[in-house]
This record gives structure tokens, C-alpha cells and sequence, in this order.
């Protein structure tokens, strides 16, 4: 599909929209854990999102479908939003947002090893070893010589952003019929009845938030997540997958941006080599011929 001047400004829109939550969440993180930061992205956001299904007359899920749904709130949603909540407590928030551009990496490695119409051809193939390798540019010879806290944070969110992956080859395989505005307010559903009870037993009643963290926590629930999903499924209709994943390489100069301005953040020269290097991958993985996505076996 050929991106048309309403899908470019959309598709920004959602740049900005996602590049900011990494800021907002680590405002949040200042007051309140990893475990509620997540439970108070994903339980409002289903809230709104079902509201806005309700209104365009969409009906509830299949009751089959609900089982898809959890393991999609869990893949999608608990698991990637709480390693990269925690990743954020000891990493810049514009590193967390250039690790977060492996999503398609792991998502054209998973789709290879899922779908039989998905095979790495040597190009694709080379993409995804140059995208690692931009990973290890990324992070840094420093963290990697040792095994501190900057690299554990950064491998539990690569570990979210792989997680993303096998969503989406779920997604893919079990989720087809249900309407998309649907499943993302059901899987939003699933991740809040696993995010909330474990937070509170976890991290137990947050605090009285500051006005900073209550705006922070209205615009990453409601904004970066409940509003940017709509915004997402508008793009994907207008302008296909291919062109939407433009949108991961849009994100980290929003996040680098923000970080630097609002909380003084700088990487180092290696970070944004590590950056055009995922660039280039996730440039040679976005140019393929359309296919007609069939699981192995079907």
C-alpha cells in the first residue's frame, strides 16, 4: 500500500504519541513501582477502549475467544510493559525506546519459524544479524563488559520486545475473526485482571500521586495506550503493515528528545550508531512482496 499524506500524519502522530509514554512512564516511575505503573496503563486503557467498542456497536468477544485474548494480554501487554517499565528504572528512557525498534527484528525471526509463507530469504536473514548487532552498538561496550544493573535492564526489555513478537505471531494465528478495536480492549482486559492483583500484592496501595504522576498516568494509559491503539488500527486499514512499521523508527527520536529536555539524559555516540544500524535491518525487512499470512501445517 502506497502511504497517503493522512496516513503520514497519523502514522507521526502516533510516533509522538508512543515516543512520549517513555517519558511519562518514567515520570511514574519516580512515585509509584514497575507493577502498578503497568496496572494503571492497562486497566483504564480497557475501560476506554471497550467504551469506544460499545459505541461503534461492536459485541463482546465469543466466549472461545477469551482464552486467545488472555494469552494475548499476557504476551502483549503484562509481560513487554513490566520488563520495560523495570528496564526504565536504570536505563535513559531513549536507550529503552532503541531497544524497543527490535520488536520487528524478533518479529521477522518469529514469523520464519511460525508461518510457512515467512521464510528468511539471505537478505532478510542479513537484516536481522545487523539488526543485533546494531542491539549490541545500542547497549554498549561498558554494559556489556560487566554484568550490572544497565544490562539486565536492557536485556528485560529486549526480553518485552520479543515477548511483542510472539504476540504477534499469536495474534496472527488465533485472533483473525475477532474485530480488531475487540481484541485489543480484551486483551487489555486479560493483562488488567493479571497486572492489578499482582501489583497490589506485590507493591500493595500506591500512594497519593503527585499532580506530575497523575498526568503522567492519564496520558500513557489513556493517550499512549487507549487512544494510540484506535490510531493504530487506522493506520494499519489506510496504509498496511509494511508501512506501519515506519512508526518503530520514529519513536526513539521522540524519546531521545524528551528525555534529554525534561530529565537531562545523553547517550553516548555508540547508542545512535546501534539506532541507524536497526534502521537499515528494519528498512530491508519492511521491503518484501505482499503475502497471504498461513500458519505451518494449514
Amino acid at each position: 500500500m502506497t502511504l497517503s499524506t493522512r496516513a503520514l500524519a497519523d502514522l507521526l502522530l502516533l510516533a509522538l504519541f508512543w515516543g512520549a509514554s517513555f517519558l511519562a512512564i518514567r515520570t511514574a516511575l519516580d512515585e509509584i513501582g514497575p507493577l502498578t505503573t503497568v496496572a494503571l496503563r492497562v486497566a483504564p486503557a480497557a475501560a476506554l477502549l471497550w467504551a469506544w467498542a460499545g459505541l461503534r456497536g461492536h459485541a463482546l468477544p465469543p466466549r472461545a475467544a477469551w482464552s486467545a485474548l488472555a494469552v494475548m494480554g499476557l504476551l502483549n501487554n503484562a509481560i513487554p510493559f513490566t520488563l520495560m517499565a523495570w528496564g526504565q528504572l536504570f536505563i535513559p528512557t531513549g536507550l529503552t525506546a532503541i531497544l524497543n525498534v527490535t520488536t520487528a527484528i524478533w518479529g521477522a525471526l518469529v514469523a520464519a519459524l511460525v508461518f510457512s509463507d515467512e521464510r528468511l530469504s539471505p537478505a532478510r536473514a542479513a537484516a536481522i544479524l545487523l539488526g543485533f548487532a546494531g542491539v549490541v552498538l545500542a547497549v554498549g561496550p561498558e554494559a556489556l563488559a560487566g554484568a550490572g544493573s544497565d544490562l539486565w535492564a536492557s536485556g528485560a526489555v529486549l526480553l518485552g520486545t520479543f515477548s511483542y513478537a510472539l504476540a504477534g505471531a499469536w495474534a496472527r494465528a488465533t485472533l483473525a475473526q475477532v474485530p480488531p478495536v475487540v481484541a485489543a480492549a480484551g486483551m487489555l482486559t486479560g493483562a488488567s485482571l493479571i497486572m492489578v492483583p499482582l501489583a497490589l500484592a506485590a507493591e500493595g496501595v500506591p500512594p497519593v500521586p503527585s499532580g506530575s504522576t497523575v498526568l503522567a498516568i492519564l496520558y500513557y494509559a489513556g493517550v499512549a495506550t487507549g487512544i494510540a491503539y484506535l490510531l493504530y488500527f487506522r493506520i494499519l486499514a489506510q496504509a498496511g503493515s509494511a508501512n506501519l512499521l515506519l512508526v518503530t523508527l520514529l519513536i526513539p527520536p521522540v524519546a531521545i528528545v524528551l528525555g534529554a529536555l525534561v530529565r537531562g539524559e545523553a547517550l553516548p555516540p555508540s547508542a545512535f550508531a546501534g539506532l541507524a544500524a536497526l534502521a537499515v535491518a528494519l528498512l530491508i525487512l519492511r521491503v518484501r512482496p505482499p503475502r497471504r499470512v498461513r500458519p505451518k501445517g494449514v
